[in-house]
């Protein structure tokens, strides 16, 4: 009788589990008949969720942030918002067509203070006359640029390849844009002051097809090369700050994160200093499952990506700070913006030289440099080749005032082209530790200027025209970059900090006039009679 009711209850069990078994399996049935319709109307990448096979349904996770590192990103998605994203893509078609136009004039009618300020006299002292001996590269005017001629396939099986180049009669007709950018190179500049090409340089670099990406070696943080159908190239800077954070004052300066819109405004800074040594940049809004995960050849890079407690798509790549699962960069779901900065012609056609900067911090927590110690360091630095003849110093003292500017503390090398020897500009490369804070000034940046007391004579007279209120700094760098893609490209805060720290600029200056016995070795004339 026990053996019969044992085998009794044991058949009522397997019947039971195999119940319960069959509506588990019915429910998840019906849910996967439901997911697709809610991740359709909350614009899921249903793709990505698949290929990293984790649900789209995961929950958001709840709860107050920790103060950490993190205090300076927004994990929960690096575009603030879907709508923020969704109104970058619509702004780019009209911006679009005021580049290729013009420079445009921020939706202003007449006259913008930027044209006005481009036809001033002092942004129309010539350079010295250019010889072929003064160009980066010397063209063979029979040498086309050719697709059929490249040997790429990406090109060759392009239904619309013939469309990629522009045609001409001449062979520099046939360049890419990137390519004559290269080829207008010279010993003076490293593009003209009006220059026809950049509104269309800046277009390609937020619109170009993008059909590679890989890290960029070297440096601390993450950087990818993108690279594009025509052979061009651009440097990815991801967005890792919000445009209202500042980074916290107990915060060393190598250990700041690198920005973004720091490089797309410290561009359009260079420009209206009449600077014009920093390569373009244009802020773009980056696929991060189409055009990074899908096409990156970069395995280390590729083992990196995964998918968000929030359902977004994430990765960290590998570099010295911040590339962990903590300080991931994360779209929204897979949108994230950053910087697309032009590249430089590769090395090996174009030598640099990299320069250790004099005034280079020590980069230490504890330990100071000699020029924070030797108030006398700059009679040292002038006695010391490249710096004792020439113009190199007074080079030198114009970047750490754009430095100043934008409160770039990181500056401890610059290159020049190996080429033009020591008689030619400094490339004012890597900026994207400039304009982390607004509300605090850090003058150490200028102690080039204050120890040497000189500055070209050209360099102080735009200065003092861009504190007039018909040339103010902040109006005209707020226009420059309203044309930008990803516009608004700093906080208001930032440009009025910009004012404040030209004013500082012009007092330093004024202070060593003013125990100056000769006021000429202080303005040093590099303009004569031309102004």
């Amino acid at each position: 009788m026990r053996r019969r009711l044992h085998t009794f209850f044991q058949r009522k069990c397997k019947v039971s589990l195999l119940f319960l078994l069959f509506l588990a399996l019915l429910v998840h049935l019906v849910m996967d008949l439901a997911l697709p319709a809610t991740c359709g109307s909350c614009g899921c990448d249903m793709k990505a969720v698949k290929a990293l096979s984790v649900p789209s349904g995961s929950p958001v996770l709840a709860g107050p942030k920790k103060l950490s590192l993190r205090i300076l990103q927004d994990f929960s998605g690096s575009n603030s918002s879907l709508e923020r994203s969704s109104q970058l893509q619509g702004r780019a078609g009209e911006l679009g067509r005021q580049r290729r136009h013009g420079e445009g004039n921020s939706g202003r009618t007449g006259r913008s203070k930027l044209e006005a300020l481009f036809e001033h006299p002092l942004y129309n002292i010539p350079i010295p006359a250019v010889t072929e001996k003064d160009k980066l590269f010397v063209v063979n005017p029979m040498e086309k640029f050719s697709l059929r001629s490249s040997g790429s396939d990406e090109w060759v099986s392009s239904s619309k390849a013939e469309m990629l180049l522009p045609t001409g009669k001449t062979a520099y007709d046939t360049y890419p844009t990137w390519l004559k950018f290269h080829v207008g190179i010279n010993r003076y500049e490293l593009y003209p002051r009006r220059d026809p090409l950049m509104p269309t340089l800046l277009w390609d670099l937020a619109t170009q097809r993008i059909i590679s990406s890989v890290q960029k070696t070297g440096g601390t943080q993450l950087k990818l090369i993108m690279t594009f159908p025509n052979y061009g190239q651009a440097l990815f800077k991801p967005m890792k700050q919000t445009r209202d954070q500042e980074t916290p004052i107990d915060f060393f300066y190598f250990s700041d994160f690198e920005r973004h819109n720091a490089e797309i405004a410290a561009f359009h800074l260079d420009r209206i200093l009449d600077f014009r040594r920093i390569p373009p940049v244009s802020g773009r809004l980056v696929n991060i499952t189409k055009e990074i995960r899908d096409i990156t050849t970069d395995k280390k890079l590729a083992k990196t990506f995964f998918i968000s407690p929030a359902g977004n798509i994430c990765f960290y790549g590998e570099c010295s700070y911040y590339c962990s699962t903590e300080h991931a960069l994360c779209g929204k779901p897979d949108l994230l913006e950053g910087s697309m900065a032009a590249l430089l012609p590769d090395k090996t056609l174009a030598k640099r030289r990299s320069w250790r900067s004099p005034w280079r911090r020590s980069y230490h927590k504890s330990k100071k440099a000699e020029w924070e110690l030797n108030p006398n360091y700059c009679a040292q630095v002038r006695k010391t080749p490249p710096y004792d003849r020439g113009h190199r110093l007074l080079d030198l003292i114009d970047m750490t005032v754009l430095d100043f500017l934008m409160g770039n503390m990181d500056r401890h090398h610059y290159e020049t082209f190996e080429k033009f020897g020591n008689d030619t500009f400094l490339l004012h490369l890597d900026n994207g530790r400039g304009f982390g804070t607004h509300s605090r000034d850090e003058l150490s940046i200028l102690a080039p200027l204050r120890q040497c007391c000189s500055i070209k004579k050209s360099t102080y007279l735009r200065l003092q025209l861009l504190a007039t209120p018909s040339y103010r700094l902040s109006d005209l760098l707020r226009e420059a970059l309203a044309t930008d893609p990803l516009a608004p490209v700093l906080a208001e805060s930032h440009l009025r900090a910009l004012d404040r720290r030209l004013g500082k600029v012009l007092a330093a200056v004024g202070r060593c006039l003013a125990g100056a016995a000769h006021p000429d070795k202080v303005l040093v004339d590099d303009v004569g009679s031309r102004v």
